[in-house]
């Protein structure tokens, strides 16, 4: 029988050693490992709240919650602290951890007892649960919830499948449309004219952390250029990314890649690796002022896909984000929803039930 407890973990270095063993057999992304949920685990998960489902002695699902408490009730961020600066990490792919082949529904049933369940001093009354960068099957679900709010609009997540272009005989740019083939192609011959192109990942953990405090340069000049703060300007942000790369790098999750050309930098490209997938999450480039058919974006991205495609890689994901260059290089979209779940009686929840079902 279906048992779903929650629980007030004890200690980090249990949970994460349990959680470890758990996410071994388990259909999770790199956003559900503990290498992500247990960087800087204690400034993200201040109040923690654990969910177990067990079946015959068997972990069928886990989900890692930070309670925030307020006047109105009590609310669980699954997988992220409720915190601002400390979200600004930003999970996606997000959800119940579930082991490989776990019954239908179980994912929804997680949430109703995330919403609804028991545990000493989490209140039931006005309780929310904030789910965000979930796939659109759980959002799905969720929407079957009366009291499910929508926290913003859904998010494109483009790939490149290398199924499809090794089924079809094709490399990257052959698969491209005739317009973003063009301007790749323009792009490669103007910074192929500089010298020889050449992308390389950082040899160790040291490199790692020089290419990463690069791209972080590179970032932020162009985007305090556009009058924003950039994201490594957040101190909660620049920390969580320095530890990571110390938790991810000797597990072989994470990679930093340099992108020049003639010597000369065009970009930085920080991915992690998950079980066959180069995940985009962060870049930096130099953006020539003088050349504008010179994409260091497109460029950098397209070399990274060629070098996963030729070492057998599965595939190459950019991650939520409507950024133009995502739709032209990738051949699959995936939607990510940022919903909440909470009482039905509230005034946005009825509008949107009423919305859904007019």
């Amino acid at each position: 029988m279906l048992r779903i407890t929650l629980t007030v973990p004890a200690d980090a270095d249990a949970l994460g050693a349990r959680w470890r063993a758990f996410e071994a057999e388990a259909a999770g992304s790199f956003f559900q490992s503990w290498t992500w949920l247990g960087c800087r685990f204690a400034a993200r998960f201040t109040d923690p709240v654990l969910l177990a489902a067990e079946a015959d002695g068997r972990t069928l699902a886990l989900a890692l919650f930070n309670r925030r408490r307020g006047a109105a009730g009590d609310t669980l961020w699954l997988g992220e602290s409720g915190d601002a600066a400390e979200d600004a990490v930003f999970t996606e792919h997000n959800g119940p951890l579930l082991a490989a082949g776990a019954p239908a529904g179980l994912a929804l049933a997680c949430l109703k007892a995330a919403r609804g369940g028991t545990l000493a001093g989490l209140r039931r009354f006005g309780r929310r649960v904030v789910l965000s960068g979930i796939g659109a099957d759980l959002a799905a679900a969720a929407a079957t919830l009366p009291g499910t709010l929508a926290r913003g609009p859904a998010r494109p997540a483009p790939c490149v499948d290398f199924a499809s272009l090794r089924a079809a005989g094709q490399d990257h740019a052959a698969s491209l449309s005739a317009n973003s083939r063009a301007q790749l192609r323009r792009s490669l011959r103007r910074y192929g004219a500089a010298g020889t192109l050449a992308i390389r990942a950082a040899a160790d953990l040291d490199e790692a952390r020089a290419f990463l405090d690069a791209l972080a340069g590179l970032h932020q000049a162009s985007w305090q250029r556009r009058g924003q703060p950039g994201a490594f300007a957040n101190p909660a942000f620049r920390a969580f990314h320095q530890a990571l790369i110390a938790r991810a790098w000797p597990r072989g999750e994470a990679e930093l890649l340099h992108v020049t050309a003639g010597g000369e930098t065009i970009g930085y490209l920080y991915n992690f690796l998950w079980r066959g997938w180069a995940l985009a999450y962060q870049s930096g480039f130099v953006y020539p002022p003088d050349d504008a058919q010179r994409k260091p974006g497109l460029t950098c991205h397209h070399l990274a896909i060629a070098r996963h495609l030729a070492g057998g890689m599965a595939g190459y994901d950019f991650l939520a984000g409507a950024a133009r260059y995502k739709s032209s290089l990738g051949n699959v979209e995936h939607e990510l929803a940022w919903l909440e779940l909470g009482p039905a009686w509230r005034p946005a929840a009825l509008r949107q039930h009423l919305t859904r079902t007019a």
